[in-house]
């Protein structure tokens, strides 16, 4: 069974997401699909210009310590950012364009890193360049695909893919049409996914 795993770089739940989903999905028996998409025109729909855990700063200030708690528990290490939210735009091209690649799981682990662990700025050609040789790739060939008419529709059609899917925040999962928000529902997702197989088809 798979299970679609819709991710942004600058959402701050997503980094222990990401940091853990495979070793989850492997002990429960389902398989991942990677969807990198943006939020900003999610947000932009609801009228946010900014995330809105800086619009509200009770709920911001909640988040950056429910995240502490829950990077603790994983032994993830985790620096805020000094600049929230960062531009994930090239990294979500280059993981949009490569969504089936062996190495995408390496370089998304590795974006979330330089965001969340070292404050890097993930918008900077320089910072992918290094995610992109820590997954084993040739950074070169891989940014000159990211300027493709191609590479950018892709992430366009995917983020309004997520949009008429009715996500509204990440990380989400979705399984067969059915929408988990959030880190801490990744476990019920792969539940799901086991126990509410898709319909076959009636012959006949």
């Amino acid at each position: 069974m798979a299970v679609e795993f819709w991710f942004e770089f600058a959402s701050t739940y997503s980094y222990p997401a990401a940091m853990r989903i495979e070793a989850a999905a492997a002990q429960h028996g389902v398989s991942i699909v990677w969807r990198p998409f943006l939020l900003g025109p999610i947000f932009k729909q609801e009228g946010w210009n900014d995330s809105p855990f800086n619009i509200y700063p009770a709920k911001g200030r909640y988040m950056w310590r429910d995240l502490a708690r829950i990077c603790a528990d994983l032994e993830l290490p985790l620096r805020k950012p000094s600049v929230f939210p960062r531009n994930g735009l090239l990294a979500a091209r280059v993981a949009c364009l490569h969504a089936d690649a062996a190495w995408l799981p390496a370089f998304v682990r590795a974006v979330y890193r330089a965001n969340f662990s070292r404050d890097q700025d993930i918008s900077a050609v320089a910072v992918v360049t290094d995610c992109l040789q820590q997954a084993g790739q040739n950074p070169q060939t891989v940014l000159a695909a990211t300027e493709s008419p191609e590479a950018k529709e892709k992430l366009r059609q995917q983020t309004e893919r997520a949009i008429q899917l009715g996500i509204f925040g990440a990380p989400s999962f979705v399984v067969n049409g059915e929408l988990f928000w959030g880190n801490d529902r990744m476990e019920s997702a792969f539940r799901w996914a086991l126990t509410n197989p898709p319909r076959q088809p009636t012959i006949g």
